[in-house]
């Protein structure tokens, strides 16, 4: 009996001593940091505040201090990033994208860059080679500029595509191109008729569709035949978005323009891991929208409650087209026609639509490119403030793009309340052709809108020194997700043809880029800045560029991105 009590005692104090042990061992552990950024010019973006060093541990910031400080939170498992006096900033969060479609596109033919008629036709022709499997070919990118009278036709995609039905995107995601066996399967012919919003182009002689769609009401009669991704498809291609996104430090977006059933795809692969970017998620909606509608998105929404990973609550709405089809909504005629394009709504329909999302607590962002949109925009938010009551949460409402705006109505941003969502060109300038003014004002672009507002487009340091909230994104696909290489065209891109210098602050354009995108999606309480308890999302450049001129393209790279904590993209050496 006693050696029975002896052996009882002993596995006590066993088990007492493994647990002192053990809470020693947390007590010690709790200051340790799983992850150490040191010797950085760390960019807070927290009231412009600079430091040295982070420490990270699980997905949170614990602290930020000097190099000497945040040593100290070192245990034998760190992981200690040395970033040898480069900048450290934020995790970029890019607040306009279609990540599923870019992932998809990752897959299919690039036109990017293709600037002959020739070198695009030699891109698709290799890519069909190459995947004799596919039963359709796809591809995007191309530009108006490569064509003949800036428009493709079918023969063209017919010269090198016979055999199988092919669709190429333009870049600006409005219009397609498609040959004559996409056409048949899509059932387009002479007698189609344009759908609401949408236009056929057609041969002026003989009335026979050319093979080009613009506007996504036309774009859809040919989607609708076009084999559906499957889910196994739209993980891999969410995966291979998230990659090309952490590759340039964006480890946040807002998706714009979704559906119940891709939001679905995009929470199944949150689940799977196969998504590894925060995503604010839009819902699209069109012309004609419903109380059982919205219903059925309050209910979507509420199946998906806020996530630091995938949340919604925001819908889009698409005001207008675009300027190089002449599709979107100006205030007087292009250069080049009698025609001043038109609105997707009525003003009625427009107002009755957001005042019914805005009482049900949703937030809005509207696609409004032209002068005329943009102000018509603008007069609908203004009715709506002036008729509901705030929403619990308050309002961000959001106009994307604003390419062109009437000089009158750029104070009104700041008025109202309203965030100017934009997103410009990037890329690197040599430092000789910095002031350099874009070469696509002088394109169809340019040429559509004529001089005079040429001299009004892109105007968001108007907008931001008339007090107005600016948030920038790439619109990824149709431009790169390259985040620094816009971030630097902001801060050095040349005024407008006769327009007044737009070129912002860098801290301003980081700010943009990260804090400020983070208020638009009122996260601004978990991520956007780097400060303790915020989010572990946070990039390290190739080079101080805070203090020192970037001269070649590489000294404004990715070199490590961090994201909940862990790195997750490291350049090559």
């Amino acid at each position: 009996m006693s050696d029975c009590r002896n052996r009882n005692k002993a596995a006590l104090a066993a088990v007492v001593l493994a647990t002192l042990c053990a809470n020693a061992s947390a007590q010690s552990n709790a200051g340790i940091a799983d992850v150490l950024i040191v010797h950085g010019k760390v960019y807070t973006a927290d009231r412009g505040a600079f430091s040295e060093a982070i420490a990270i541990r699980g997905s949170k910031i614990i602290q930020v201090g000097s190099t000497q400080e945040i040593l100290q939170l070192r245990g034998p498992k760190t992981e200690v990033i040395d970033a040898q006096g480069s900048a450290v900033v934020p995790g970029f969060n890019d607040i306009h994208t279609h990540l599923l479609e870019g992932g998809l596109q990752l897959a299919n033919v690039g036109l990017e860059k293709a600037r002959t008629l020739p070198e695009i036709q030699n891109r698709i022709s290799a890519f069909a080679k190459a995947h004799p499997e596919r039963a359709w070919i796809q591809g995007m990118g191309w530009g108006y500029e490569a064509f003949p009278g800036n428009l493709p036709t079918r023969e063209q995609l017919d010269a090198v595509i016979p055999d199988r039905p092919a669709v190429m995107e333009c870049f600006d995601g409005h219009s397609v191109w498609v040959n004559s066996k996409a056409l048949r399967l899509a059932g387009i012919t002479k007698a189609t008729p344009d759908p609401p919003n949408g236009f056929i182009v057609r041969d002026p002689k003989t009335g026979e569709p050319t093979g080009l769609l613009k506007e996504t009401p036309a774009v859809a009669l040919v989607q609708k035949v076009i084999p559906k991704p499957t889910s196994k498809e739209q993980r891999s291609a969410l995966r291979a978005a998230s990659a090309e996104a952490l590759r340039f430090g964006v480890t946040s977006v807002t998706d714009a323009a979704g559906s119940p059933e891709n939001l679905e795809a995009y929470d199944e692969a949150r689940r799977t891991g196969d998504l590894s970017v925060r995503v604010n998620y839009s819902l699209l909606v069109t012309p004609g929208f419903s109380e059982s509608q919205a219903g059925h998105f309050d209910r979507v929404w509420r199946s998906h409650p806020d996530n630091p990973m995938l949340k919604t609550g925001v819908i889009k709405v698409f005001m207008d087209g675009v300027i190089e089809t002449n599709t979107a909504y100006m205030l007087a005629s292009y250069a080049n026609t009698p025609s001043r394009g038109k609105p997707n709504y009525s003003v009625e329909d427009f107002n009755r639509i957001i005042q019914m999302m805005d009482r049900r607590g949703w937030q809005i962002m509207v696609h409004a490119i032209g002068d005329g949109a943009v102000r018509m925009t603008l007069d609908g938010f203004e009715r709506l403030a002036q008729v509901n009551p705030a929403p619990a949460r308050g309002r961000r409402n959001r106009i994307e793009h604003i390419e062109t705006i009437d000089p009158a109505d750029v104070p009104r941003f700041s008025k109202l309340g309203i965030i100017a969502s934009m997103h410009p060109g990037g890329g690197f300038f040599p430092p000789n052709r910095a002031a350099s003014p874009p070469g696509f004002a002088l394109g169809v672009w340019g040429r559509n809108l004529g001089p005079e507002r040429i001299a009004h487009g892109f105007m968001w340091k108007s907008i931001s020194d008339a007090g107005g909230q600016v948030i920038f994104g790439s619109d990824w696909p149709v431009a790169s997700l390259d985040a620094m290489g816009r971030i630097y065209s902001i801060t050095h891109r040349g005024p407008m043809p006769g327009g007044t210098d737009q070129r912002l602050p860098l801290t301003t354009a980081i700010d943009d880029y990260t804090r400020e995108c983070a208020y638009a999606t009122f996260d601004e309480k978990q991520k956007g800045v780097l400060a303790p308890g915020m989010l572990a999302d946070v990039v390290v450049l190739a080079t101080d560029i805070f203090s020192r001129e970037p001269t070649v393209a590489s000294d404004i790279a990715v070199k490590f991105t961090i994201f909940d904590g862990k790195v997750v993209y490291r350049a090559a050496k």
